[in-house]
């Protein structure tokens, strides 16, 4: 079981983490807001050591205390540290009130904000409002926000920047960007989903002291997938290994024209680890296929009858890269369909399913947002609001495992806890990658059949870290190809 710094919660859940703290562990709600206080100085000063004229932006709410315990602390460890308050602090209640309290018995006094004080200091903190914010900004808030945006002073979020909606990573009006965010008791959704990531920065999380034990075993949203999971997946080969062992893959894939992404299917599932790889393509790609990577066996394919040899070979079938939309393409569709093996749709193969809908559990589909949208007769903004949701409502519709691709890669099943994949880059945005991703998958499953979720969790990741290898020379004007020489360092761990 993974630990707190692995699951992600809705912001009502961590809320709810905190009330068992202090009702059922006896832990006080302002020990709670000092240790996240400390936390936050720790992190900053870490981060920003030179930094040495702070403001802190404290609005209403626990986050404000929080601020309030964030500028005593900095002040009293000789941080030139000034306050501005969005919201008259004697009004807050409870644990806000008592660190605004203790702020002003140790001499700190708040001001209100202007926007001239940001060019006074050299590092922002951010506690303004916190997860529970669930409408647009107005008024002095998105005036607030707007300026701190503008003002190019790095930032650091208190729990979540100010703005972002805690459970989807919606920006409500505006949004604080942030360079550094410090979370607490529970990493919040909306901190990787929509826009969490483009506001939140680097992400460090504090369960403030809580034993993990004192809390309910809750359902996360989703577990944020690592390298020792694809570690524990992938055993050691034993050293009487031979390619029978590791499976067959048969790409489908490479209609006139597009016979390059076949290509990149299969030389994938090769880097991946699949004992043998053919590609059925039209029969005007095999020959340029066969030329430039002959460790694939290409087979020019006219018709569906020519399939039935390569089909009785394979191990696992990866439809879709290249396909088109003609007669060839719908022949090869239903060809594939009708065969038994495990499955991976992509590309067209997801665009003729969205027209001929069915549900089997014996795939793993792997729409990009565009078509998640098709395949469940919304927008792909719709798709992007709640994406949680339309992996769940695309797995009810269609069976199988579903692997929702973009930032913040999902792959979920229905009945099981989805996998978050928080690696890989905008120079990823492509074309290609999603056949080399499809061609890893495939590979993955062919070793080790039976571990669709596990197969699709393990692929997106290599891939997506294979992607963060490849940025290292630069994002702009990354291939898809340049991922494949990355893969065998990716999943050799």
């Amino acid at each position: 079981m993974q630990g707190l710094d692995r699951l992600a919660f809705s912001p009502a859940q961590v809320r709810e983490f905190d009330r068992i703290a202090i009702e059922v562990g006896g832990i006080p709600g302002y020990t709670l807001m000092s240790r996240a206080g400390e936390a936050v100085l720790r992190a900053a000063r870490e981060r920003f050591p030179a930094a040495r004229r702070w403001l802190v932006l404290c609005g209403a709410g626990n986050n404000a205390g929080d601020g309030y315990v964030v500028a005593r602390l900095a002040q009293a460890a000789g941080i030139d540290c000034r306050v501005a308050a969005l919201s008259d602090p004697a009004k807050l209640g409870g644990d806000a009130a008592h660190a605004w309290r203790d702020f002003r018995e140790a001499g700190g006094e708040a001001g209100p904000f202007e926007p001239a004080a940001l060019e006074r200091c050299d590092l922002l903190v951010d506690a303004l409002l916190g997860t529970g914010l669930d409408r647009p900004l107005a008024g002095r808030w998105l005036d607030c926000v707007q300026t701190v945006a503008a003002s190019g002073r790095p930032v650091v979020a208190v729990d979540i920047p100010t703005g972002l909606h805690g459970g989807t990573g919606e920006v409500l009006g505006a949004a604080v960007p942030a360079v550094l965010t410090v979370t607490f008791v529970g990493l919040k959704q909306g901190l990787f989903l929509g826009h969490g990531p483009d506001y939140r920065g680097e992400l460090r999380f504090d369960p403030l002291g809580i034993p993990p034990d004192l809390l309910p075993a809750a359902r996360p949203a989703f577990a944020l997938y690592a390298a020792e999971e694809l570690a524990a997946w992938l055993s050691p080969r034993p050293a009487t290994a031979h390619k029978g062992l590791f499976g067959h893959v048969l790409v489908i894939g490479g209609n006139v024209g597009m016979g390059g992404a076949a290509r990149l299917a299969g030389e994938a599932a090769l880097r991946a680890g699949a004992g043998l790889v053919s590609v059925a393509t039209h029969p005007d790609n095999a020959a340029a296929l066969l030329a430039s990577r002959p460790e694939l066996m290409s087979r020019g394919a006219s018709d569906a009858a020519a399939l039935a040899p390569l089909l009785s070979r394979a191990s696992v079938i990866a439809l879709g890269p290249g396909l088109g939309r003609d007669a060839w393409a719908e022949a090869m569709f239903d060809a594939a369909l009708a065969a038994p093996q495990p499955k991976i749709l992509d590309a067209d193969a997801l665009n003729r399913l969205a027209e001929r809908p069915q549900r089997r559990d014996d795939w793993i589909l792997t729409p990009h947002p565009g078509e998640a949208a098709r395949l469940l007769g919304c927008t792909a903004a719709d798709v992007q609001q709640d994406r949680l949701g339309a992996v769940a409502a695309l797995g009810e519709r269609y069976g199988g495992v579903v692997l929702l691709k973009g930032r913040g890669t999902l792959v979920g099943r229905s009945g099981a806890t989805p996998w978050l994949i928080d690696r890989g880059n905008p120079g990823m945005a492509t074309a290609g990658m999603g056949d080399v991703l499809t061609g890893v998958i495939a590979g993955l499953l062919a070793q080790r059949g039976g571990e669709p979720l596990a197969a699709a969790a393990a692929g997106a990741w290599a891939h997506a870290v294979a992607g963060d290898r490849a940025a290292l020379a630069g994002q702009r004007g990354l291939l898809a190809s340049d991922l494949l020489a990355e893969l065998r360092a990716c999943l050799n761990p």
